[in-house]
């Protein structure tokens, strides 16, 4: 009753008293003391028609008290009945230059290049296709368990060919548009790992902290948000929330092999069972990021409060500064772990990282005590390797058995050369000795 009532309202002629009560009129009929309550309490609550929620003026109306009273009294005596339901287009917001952001959802379906019902399908926002049995063609999304030895296993969540192209082209066409805090430097075009470590070159201390499943811990309501605030009406951000978000099935869940503690076992299956970003869809590292604004904001607050740097990979948080940060870095950490748990996500408390100047400190593998570098362990063991293929062959030296050694050890290259292109190209000298 309420959703026909707010529909019926966003048609009327204007948002005024007499053009609402007519709307709500032709819905229920001639109920002066029913149709006045609602439209009482759409005028109360919205100074202006709230053209692109919907959704939201139901939920007001239905929550609204003294309507809810009388609808409850006239229940057993004489219900009220919907006789007719008028439709209208939802209108957007623009706030973005983008050719997806559309008014209506025939219109979203033609820019992603898919029917309506087969978006609505790969949207599936009732989750309909999480009760599907193992195996079943409605399936959208393939699971894969990484084992790690001594902590919990990650799951892969990988979007089968129609709903990754749909998704890659939510990213192209949308999501690459939205703003991102300066922070972030995971995902995002112009910025790196190196640009990232950059950042915390020779500093007193470096501190580092992480995020507990990452991915996972982005539920569907936030990322239903960066949609609203993208400027999409109420209808189509629910479609497109759906379209990047997964809940997995319970027989992929039962199947979760060995590893961690029961605490974080059963941590890691309820976010997996509600609607989450999952790891493996191309979207879902630019929602990351755009989700993640306000506590980089709060994050990058905290940290210039004495001083300090922060910077954010992925889930990897670093904060860098001079002796005031040094002095205290518990005290530092404590309120980084307060503001990440009020913005809803929690830090592994095993990862937490003190590294003071003299010893080795390394921002998400780039050592940045005077400049960025690679780290000369790791660069000895890659020569080491590329040598030891030379002498004996690469098959002598594949022992975790890549797919494509070839490719393996040009992308250890590839990342030695983003830091510190002089020892790689030595690496590549060696590498291009090896036979194949």
């Amino acid at each position: 009753m309420a959703t026909a009532l707010a529909d019926a309202f966003l048609t009327a002629d204007s948002w005024a008293v007499d053009d609402l009560t007519a709307a709500g009129y032709a819905v229920v009929g001639v109920d002066r003391a029913y149709v006045g309550r609602a439209v009482g309490a759409a005028l109360d609550t919205y100074p202006r028609p709230p053209v692109d929620a919907p959704r939201q003026l139901a939920r007001v109306l239905a929550a609204a008290p003294r309507l809810a009273a009388l609808h409850r009294s006239r229940e057993a005596r004489r219900p009220v009945r919907v006789l007719a339901r008028p439709v209208t287009a939802v209108r957007a917001r623009p706030a973005t230059e983008s050719p997806l952001l559309v008014d209506t959802l025939p219109e979203l379906a033609r820019a992603l290049d898919v029917t309506v019902g087969r978006l609505l399908w790969l949207a599936d926002t009732r989750a309909w296709n999480r009760h599907a049995p193992a195996g079943s063609p409605l399936h959208h999304v393939r699971h894969e368990w990484v084992v790690r030895p001594g902590r919990v296993p990650r799951l892969l969540e990988k979007p089968m060919d129609l709903l990754r192209r749909t998704q890659r082209t939510v990213l192209d066409g949308l999501l690459v548009r939205l703003p991102v805090h300066d922070a972030a430097h995971g995902f995002v075009a112009g910025r790196s790992v190196v640009t990232g470590a950059a950042v915390h070159t020779g500093q007193h201390v470096v501190l580092s902290a992480d995020l507990t499943t990452f991915f996972a811990s982005v539920t569907a309501p936030t990322v239903y948000g960066v949609f609203r605030s993208a400027g999409y009406a109420e209808p189509l951000a629910h479609v497109l929330t759906g379209l990047c978000t997964h809940r997995v099935p319970p027989h992929v869940l039962t199947a979760m092999p060995a590893g961690g503690s029961p605490e974080e076992r059963a941590a890691l299956r309820e976010a997996l069972a509600v609607a989450h970003l999952p790891q493996g869809a191309p979207s879902s590292p630019a929602l990351a990021n755009t989700a993640l604004r306000h506590l980089d904001a709060r994050l990058a607050g905290w940290a210039g409060a004495t001083g300090a740097r922060y910077t954010r990979y992925a889930d990897d948080l670093t904060f860098s500064g001079d002796h005031r940060l040094a002095a205290r870095p518990d005290a530092f950490l404590r309120g980084v772990e307060r503001i990440v748990t009020e913005q809803g996500y929690r830090l592994n408390p095993r990862k937490s990282r003190v590294r003071r100047r003299g010893s080795r400190q390394s921002v998400t593998g780039v050592v940045v005590n005077e400049r960025p570098s690679p780290g000369r362990r790791e660069v000895d063991r890659l020569h080491a390797v590329l040598h030891n293929c030379v002498v004996h062959g690469p098959a002598s030296q594949d022992r975790a058995g890549h797919p494509d050694l070839r490719a393996h050890l040009l992308g250890r290259i590839g990342w030695v050369e983003q830091v510190h292109p002089g020892r790689a190209r030595r690496l590549r000298e060696e590498f291009a000795r090896i036979r194949w």
